[in-house]
């Protein structure tokens, strides 16, 4: 199944529409040169990696709230007009977050893509943390919103292995294989290895930001063509802790984290990875192997699970 040279570039070939996001809305967006998209299927490091282009880009403290600075464009909670003229008034080098897959997203290739991806199965337990605590108000926002495509995302199961059997055999779109009731996770991971070797996009992987991330940072850095003045690098990379974001959760969590239970602390929740062991049982895991062998490459399910590991080198080093 080899599907890493049958394009140049990517090509937009789906509209993914739901009860979360619309990737029309990107039709709308007036780009510019320098632009920085940030892009994860969801839970693999999504606001870490916007915290490290952020304090890349500001070399201090963030001005406003993360998701007013780096907006999630698809996401149809918010007007597109405000969020458009949002961006616009932005005088900044701008970096948007997304959850598209790449087939979703319109080609440019002058913007720069980060793409970050983690292990499946530790963005799964992310994943139920993030759903089991959304609020009643949130859910019913979500579901609500006037121009939802297809059915509405559905409370939670009252157990984690209730939804996992869903999560790992049903796909919300007719082209996926899992992800339900989200979308799917591999899906997307394999639609952006795909085109790894496109110089504008860059592939980081959560497991090495916990391993290093230092290395990791000044990796973006060089990849997005930032200078940091060398004295600067110690007090950036402690900014961009997970112990420093959690004491400022607020900033970081989506809408200051008022969309979960215990706000912004239960959005940023452990920040771990490994968590599945002793929780997914074997029946699961074996599940989790006929899932991978359905949507992933066998690189691309090596990389996914051990990151720079799996690599002769670096992608985009």
């Amino acid at each position: 199944m080899d599907r890493t040279a049958a394009f140049a570039h990517p090509l937009r070939t789906r509209v993914y529409q739901n009860h979360h996001f619309d990737s029309t809305r990107w039709d709308y967006f007036a780009t510019r040169p320098d632009d920085i998209v940030i892009a994860t299927s969801y839970k693999a490091g999504t606001t870490w990696t916007q915290s490290i282009v952020g304090h890349l880009i500001f070399q201090a403290e963030l001005p406003a709230p993360l998701s007013e600075i780096s907006p999630w464009l698809d996401m149809r909670l918010f007007p597109l007009e405000l969020v458009l003229n949002g961006l616009a008034a932005q005088t900044h080098r701008r970096f948007i977050k997304t959850h598209l897959p790449l087939d979703g997203l319109p080609w440019d290739p002058q913007r720069k893509f980060l793409y970050v991806a983690r292990d499946g199965r530790d963005v799964f337990l992310s994943l139920w943390n993030h759903h089991a605590n959304f609020t009643e108000e949130a859910l019913q926002t979500f579901n609500s919103i006037p121009g939802r495509v297809g059915d509405e995302l559905p409370r939670p199961p009252a157990d984690l292995h209730e939804l996992w059997r869903h999560w790992i055999s049903r796909g919300w779109f007719d082209w996926e294989a899992d992800g339900w009731p989200f979308w799917s996770h591999l899906y997307s991971v394999q639609s952006w290895w795909d085109f790894r070797h496109v110089p504008n996009i860059l592939l980081v992987h959560f497991a090495d930001l916990l391993e290093d991330t230092e290395r990791e940072a000044r990796r973006i850095a060089r990849f997005l063509e930032i200078e940091v003045p060398e004295p600067r690098w110690p007090e950036l990379v402690e900014r961009v802790s997970f112990t420093a974001m959690h004491k400022q959760g607020e900033l970081y969590a989506p809408g200051g984290g008022q969309f979960w239970k215990g706000g912004a602390g239960t959005f940023l929740h452990k920040g771990t990875n490994g968590r599945w062991r002793g929780v997914l049982t074997a029946e699961e895991l074996a599940q989790y192997d006929a899932a991978c062998a359905r949507a992933l490459t066998p690189e691309c399910r090596a990389w996914l699970e051990q990151g720079r590991r799996a690599l002769a080198r670096e992608p985009g080093a």
